[in-house]
């Protein structure tokens, strides 16, 4: 396995001792699209991935899309404690899947199950809405290397534009992905039961608007939330990503806002977590997975661009999800957190 072990890749967040409190962002470089796999019952770790990224000299470019430099396909991050983060590896050492011409690695997604590690992907054509695809690649460590199983999903196999960001989800009865971007929106269909390739004449089904991208579900309490990115992703301190959630009492939907608003609608805007007054950190969302600490405290990764080192890259920020009274979940202030108490395991 190829390793790429350089001090300046280790994320060290700042933690006050006395107050037990942390500094966004917890990784200060570029980290796009995370992932994250509680692996604490195998491995002993909390592992992260992100879309690709470049390395030049000691420090992580900006341009998670170019090839300029060495390129980490996948990079992969594992921490102890989900705050401190240290690289260990380039998840496809030996070059990125292919089988979309001229395309980067975008947007994985781990999961463990059947004993395995299964990484879905996205590779991505910028401004190839009718090219782009999502594929499958499996390991036995969660460090990888990762070996591909090729294609899930496609505008050709099945009709959604711009398909990347793919979204594994098992129900318990049914496996799923959910996928989709900007100008198709997010769908989603029933996968084999192996979770390799679509199941045998499985039809997708339409969830949210074609301004929306980066699903992720997740079950809580009898109901199903779908999380996704709305806005300009990638334009540093110009972005206006931002994160929005609806939710359904079935994991194919349909889903609504609190004020009953359709997800599929254009107009949506439940807007949970946006840029901050000031703009100290811009463009948040694309969030991972939430993970759920000691104390029973909800806790969710995504990047945002920083102005602590000039809106270079989309670094990756960690902050506690509350739930109301009804349910649904909120970030405090509606922005990320500066500072905020450590998350317990």
């Amino acid at each position: 396995m190829k390793k790429i072990l350089l001090s300046t890749l280790i994320g060290l967040a700042v933690i006050t001792a006395a107050a037990q409190t942390y500094s966004n962002p917890v990784l200060p470089h570029n980290c796009p699209d995370p992932t994250v796999l509680d692996d604490r019952a195998n491995s002993g770790w909390f592992w992260l991935y992100s879309t690709q990224s470049t390395i030049d000299g000691s420090s992580v470019n900006k341009d998670s899309s170019s090839d300029a430099g060495t390129v980490v396909n996948l990079p992969i991050y594992r921490s102890k404690d989900f705050v401190n983060w240290e690289f260990v590896c380039d998840g496809f050492p030996d070059g990125r899947p292919d089988w979309v011409e001229d395309s980067k690695l975008w947007a994985p997604d781990i999961n463990y199950f059947d004993g395995k590690y299964v990484l879905y992907y996205a590779l991505g054509v910028w401004g190839g809405i009718f090219k782009e695809g999502s594929g499958v690649a499996v390991s036995d460590s969660p460090a990888g290397p990762f070996i591909d199983y090729g294609k899930v999903v496609d505008y050709k196999s099945l009709g959604t534009l711009n398909s990347i960001d793919p979204n594994y989800f098992d129900d318990g009865d049914a496996k799923y992905l959910l996928w989709g971007s900007l100008g198709g929106g997010i769908d989603i269909v029933r996968l084999s039961d192996d979770g390799l390739s679509v199941a045998k004449d499985a039809k997708k089904k339409h969830l949210a608007a074609r301004n929306m991208e980066g699903a992720y579900l997740y079950k809580r309490n009898g109901f199903y939330y779908l999380f996704a990115s709305k806005g300009k992703c990638c334009e540093g301190e110009k972005s206006t990503y931002r994160l929005v959630v609806a939710r359904s009492e079935k994991p194919d939907g349909p889903y609504y806002g609190p004020d009953g608003q359709k997800f599929t609608s254009m107009s949506y805007d439940n807007v949970i977590l946006q840029a901050t007054e000031g703009g100290a950190f811009v463009g948040p969302g694309h969030n991972a997975e939430i993970v759920t600490d000691s104390k029973g405290k909800t806790w969710m990764l995504y990047h945002s661009y920083w102005k602590g080192n000039g809106f270079n890259g989309r670094c990756l920020n960690l902050d506690e999800i509350y739930w109301d009274r009804d349910g649904w979940p909120y970030f405090l202030g509606g922005t990320p957190s500066s500072n905020s108490t450590l998350p317990t395991f």
